[in-house]
């Protein structure tokens, strides 16, 4: 796997929550014709892996399903991405510190030490302790 999409409402602000508050680096930002974006952040340790940070709307989507979406992430309804972490509980303590708003805390879970966190556009992501 390579780039996951990540749906957001504004890719300004999105770009500022993922490189700010949790850390990750740009990898791209570049226009691509009319009002269009493509905006690409990842992990410092890994180069391979990517989110790309899509607003709803063409050439993905027809005006009404853009709206669905855009009504879906408003509403706090999507799941984004699980991102891995060596201790669950500093890196909680470490991204609310950050600002970063938590749905949960870290809690046992028969994968891991899991706790649920909102992105800035309302997509639920977590970070996970696995076990070894």
């Amino acid at each position: 796997m390579n780039t996951v999409t990540v749906w957001v409402l504004d890719q300004d602000s999105a770009k500022a929550f993922f490189t700010e508050k949790l850390g990750l680096e740009t990898r791209t930002d570049a226009p691509l014709g009319e009002g269009m974006r493509w905006v690409t952040v990842g992990p410092k340790n890994q180069p391979e892996v990517q989110l790309t940070l899509m607003v709803p709307g063409a050439p993905a989507q027809d005006p009404e399903s853009a709206e669905q979406l855009r009504s879906l992430l408003a509403k706090g309804v999507l799941i984004g991405c699980t991102f891995t972490v060596e201790d669950c509980h500093a890196a909680f303590e470490e991204l609310s510190g950050r600002g970063v708003t938590f749905i949960h805390e870290p809690q046992q879970k028969p994968w891991g030490v899991s706790a649920l966190f909102r992105d800035d556009s309302g997509t639920w992501h977590e970070i996970l302790q696995p076990h070894h």
